[in-house]
């Protein structure tokens, strides 16, 4: 197995079905650890018309919710679905996860340590941090929570992985 990509984990989805992110091979993806009570949260919208204005192309957006800073995810499971409904949210939500320090889940440990993707050292700080990955699933870059999914300079790096 190659270690150097992120097709090596498994995520639970709301439902608690295991999935394995080798199931999005080939995709451009902007991981984004989401909380339904944040200052940042109607960038679930933005991320929605990103990912509309991409359709049909190889690329998704996988949420992660968190409640790693400031409890501002107090919900769980079927209830982070429903918030998130009223954004009419087009990707996968996966179930709540850590996404810092020494209890961060496999996937969060390897996207912000060097040591593990070869490439980006950037822990998440706050809701809303964006990891971009490439047709590979390699690590290529990230994006801080203030960065809104429809920057340009998100989507020229998007579509520049895209025609790769």
């Amino acid at each position: 197995m190659d270690n150097s990509n992120i097709y090596q984990f498994s995520v639970k989805q709301l439902n608690g079905e295991e999935v394995s992110l080798d199931r999005y091979q080939n995709k451009v993806l902007l991981i984004v650890n989401t909380a339904s009570q944040c200052g940042f949260t109607p960038q679930l919208a933005d991320l929605v018309e990103l990912k509309k204005s991409l359709l049909g192309k190889d690329f998704e957006i996988l949420a992660f919710p968190s409640n790693d800073f400031g409890g501002q995810e107090p919900l769980e499971g079927e209830a982070i679905a429903t918030f998130c409904e009223r954004f009419d949210t087009n990707f996968p939500l996966f179930d709540k996860i850590r996404v810092r320090g020494t209890y961060a889940d496999p996937l969060y440990q390897f996207l912000s340590t060097k040591k593990q993707n070869g490439r980006v050292n950037a822990a998440p700080r706050w809701n809303f941090h964006k990891y971009l990955v490439d047709k590979n699933g390699k690590v290529v870059d990230f994006f801080y929570p203030f960065t809104k999914p429809g920057a340009s300079k998100i989507k020229k790096k998007i579509a520049h992985l895209l025609a790769q």
